[in-house]
């Protein structure tokens, strides 16, 4: 049987290796900024659980970098790793493969209610509610509040047909009961937000905090619309999620968080943000506050001692081995299911958060075949939203490796015959490139690039002054643990 929350998970991490406790540091930018010098700087990337935190009792804990390397993600998502030595790092396009093959076969399961969970050990009602009870982390320096919205999901239902969305957006503290989202346009959780004020309607919301990393994971995937993020996780899990029934909202709460919130959302408009988001800037191109709605918070549900699970956006982005690592094995998916042959890896680098750039690496089989993989890679569903960059190798390029795709962009493309710019695609309101006042503007541009060699005189390029892979088998056993000091 699988982990079942958060805490079997911090203890199968913890058996591994991968867990760093740090006490004493302070919730005032001191837990986002060691996780930003941890993930920035550092040559060892583990989970970060803070404890004993400032103006907090021991115990109330809260965990940074989850998902930040391939073990911990293979982990959370129930794939499978080849074997590794104990002190080398999985490949991370290992990571990729193995995300796609269980894709291959993958079946939805549904979630299973349960009477009541380890979450209702506290519960929070009236005046009894303070979010500040939590060391709830103020992430950067010129950020507007404090934010317990960044590894969390945000649970509404469709009040059409039910379905039930999972979604992971910024979630800011406005006092001790309440609570300003914001969501940016066409996302799952706005379309239901927006049906229930056009109802004239509060719209029920619970936000967990604090639940297995995998559910964390799936309400940052771009799930199909009308698909719950419950059934993708449980299908990665191969068991159902464990859920009840909350007792404000109706809406199903993961019964093993470590903290749910339960509210409604209001047409009432208040200042939230700036913060500094996914891709290293500040959201909104200014840094002012924007109106959105409330959250009146209705109760609060906790475990006694409770775990934060945060995620850091900005340049020390701490989930993006898993993330990234999901949306490129779906990319891949998509590929194949256009009738893109021969695709050999793909990768969403970490240095666009996971969107600005896509990598592909195919076997060339046609002329052009370069180029539609780059169009279908560049607006594919998972693909599409603020993709700025999308580049093509050939199969002998690693997609992982940054050093070896900038040196196909540099020795097999040409930038007049192989780069081709598309107008007018998905953007976002977190794009640094819109100019001040362009926020309702939210098109972009992407680049396709192809890096492969020509392909009609593909076997007469110059051959590459480098090991073969065979020599290099050869190296690695004879002088391996000599030259890379394993």
């Amino acid at each position: 049987m699988a982990y079942r929350d958060l805490r079997e998970w911090l203890s199968e991490v913890e058996g591994f290796g991968e867990l760093k406790r740090i006490e004493g540091a302070d919730w005032n930018l001191e837990l986002s900024g060691i996780t930003e010098l941890t993930y920035r700087e550092a040559r060892r990337r583990p989970a970060l659980l803070f404890d004993n935190i400032k103006d907090y009792p021991a115990g109330y804990r809260v965990l940074f970098g989850s998902v930040g390397s391939a073990r911990r993600a293979a982990l959370t998502l129930g794939v499978r790793l080849p074997q590794e030595p104990a002190n080398e790092e999985p490949a991370i396009i290992d990571l990729v493969r193995a995300v796609r093959d269980r894709l291959s076969a993958f079946q939805r399961v549904v979630p299973t209610y349960v009477g009541e969970g380890p979450v209702t050990e506290n519960v929070a009602t009236g005046d009894e509610i303070d979010l500040y009870r939590f060391p709830i982390p103020f992430y950067h320096e010129l950020d507007g509040g404090r934010y317990v919205g960044t590894g969390h999901a945000v649970i509404t239902r469709d009040p059409d047909d039910g379905w039930v969305n999972l979604g992971t957006y910024r979630v800011m503290i406005v006092n001790k009961n309440t609570l300003a989202l914001h969501i940016n346009p066409g996302r799952h959780g706005a379309l239901h937000r927006q049906k229930y004020f056009e109802k004239g309607q509060p719209c029920p919301v619970a936000i967990s905090v604090g639940h297995d990393p995998l559910l964390f994971l799936t309400s940052i995937m771009p799930i199909p619309h009308g698909v719950s993020e419950y059934e993708y996780a449980g299908g990665f899990k191969g068991e159902p999620i464990e859920v009840m029934k909350g007792p404000v909202t109706g809406l199903p709460i993961p019964a093993r968080a470590e903290i749910v919130i339960e509210g409604e959302y209001v047409p009432e408009m208040v200042p939230e943000g700036p913060f500094g988001e996914w891709c290293g800037y500040y959201a909104n191109n200014s840094l002012n506050p924007v109106p959105e709605p409330i959250v009146r918070v209705k109760s609060v549900m906790y475990r006694t001692n409770p775990i934060l699970h945060c995620a850091m956006p900005g340049l020390g982005c701490d989930y993006l081995d898993g993330s990234s690592s999901v949306k490129a094995a779906l990319i891949w998916d998509q590929l194949e299911r256009a009738g893109i042959s021969d695709v050999k890896g793909v990768w969403c680098h970490e240095s666009g958060g996971g969107n600005f750039l896509k990598i592909v690496s195919i076997k060339q089989r046609f002329p052009g075949h370069a180029k539609q993989a780059a169009l279908v890679a560049s607006q594919s569903r998972v693909g599409a939203y603020l993709n700025r960059y999308v580049v093509v190798v050939d199969e002998d390029i690693d997609p992982t490796n940054t050093k070896d795709v900038l040196w196909a962009m540099c020795t097999r493309s040409d930038p007049e015959k192989d780069i081709d710019i598309l107008r007018r695609c998905w953007g976002s309101t977190a794009d640094p490139l819109l100019p001040p006042g362009e926020n309702v503007r939210t098109y972009n541009s992407v680049a396709v690039i192809d890096a492969c060699r020509p392909f009609e005189w593909m076997k007469d390029f110059p051959p590459v002054a480098g090991y073969s892979p065979q020599l290099r088998e050869t190296l690695m056993k004879k002088w391996g643990s000599v030259v890379l000091e394993r």
